[in-house]
């Protein structure tokens, strides 16, 4: 990853201090951190011994170094769906990450005015995001950031889903062809879009914008 000159960091700073405020009205905390290795500590200093932890399908979490911190302190409950392998072991996670202490997500995109805007397909991520744990965290990278709601859509349809529909080897047309085409196949990434626009609960989610290029 590219090292971030004095300059990009503070016009950084100057653009997540704007958005934070929109947030506040918003009811959703806002925090900025320089670094990757910043929002690690941030967000762990919130946390405590014993704490069940989940996670959507982020490279974010990934890439910050934020999940290898979690797993290699071997404080937390960590509740990793790809381990339940039998149906009533899924039918049991999915109750566990329901009710954790703890969701880490990304955001597809997040407006200058304060709004996450998700688009899923099996919408787990959205779920989980919307109602059940007591504490989400948004870990956005910088890239992220889009002028309006229209802009963040435009711009899940045309990097976020052709990027991880070729990880995933969804085969469809955003994988095979790279181009968005509005479609309605087997493994459509598109099937919710959620805007979140306010949080009803004071305190339960908290976006760390952080001053590097994460995740697509």
């Amino acid at each position: 990853m590219a090292t971030t000159t004095p300059s990009v960091l503070a016009a950084h700073e100057a653009t997540a201090a704007s958005v934070i405020k929109k947030l506040a009205r918003h009811n959703m905390d806002g925090y900025f951190c320089p670094t990757s290795a910043d929002a690690v500590e941030l967000v762990t200093s919130w946390m405590h011994e014993g704490d069940s932890v989940t996670w959507g399908g982020s490279e974010t979490f990934k890439e910050t170094g934020m999940k290898a911190a979690l797993d290699g302190a071997g404080i937390y409950r960590m509740l990793d769906r790809a381990t339940a392998t039998t149906p009533e072991e899924q039918r049991q996670m999915w109750l566990d990450r329901n009710v954790a202490d703890w969701f880490f997500m990304s955001a597809n995109a997040l407006t200058t005015n304060g709004e996450l805007v998700n688009i899923d397909g099996n919408s787990d991520r959205l779920s989980l995001l919307l109602h059940g744990p007591e504490h989400v965290v948004v870990l956005v990278g910088m890239n992220k950031l889009v002028a309006d709601i229209d802009a963040g859509v435009k711009r899940i349809r045309t990097i976020t889903c052709p990027l991880n529909a070729s990880r995933l080897h969804t085969e469809t047309p955003c994988d095979l062809t790279g181009v968005c085409a509005e479609c309605h196949a087997p493994k459509c990434m598109c099937c919710n879009i959620v805007v979140t626009r306010h949080s009803r609960h004071e305190g339960r989610i908290r976006v760390v914008l952080i001053g590097e290029d994460l995740g697509y």
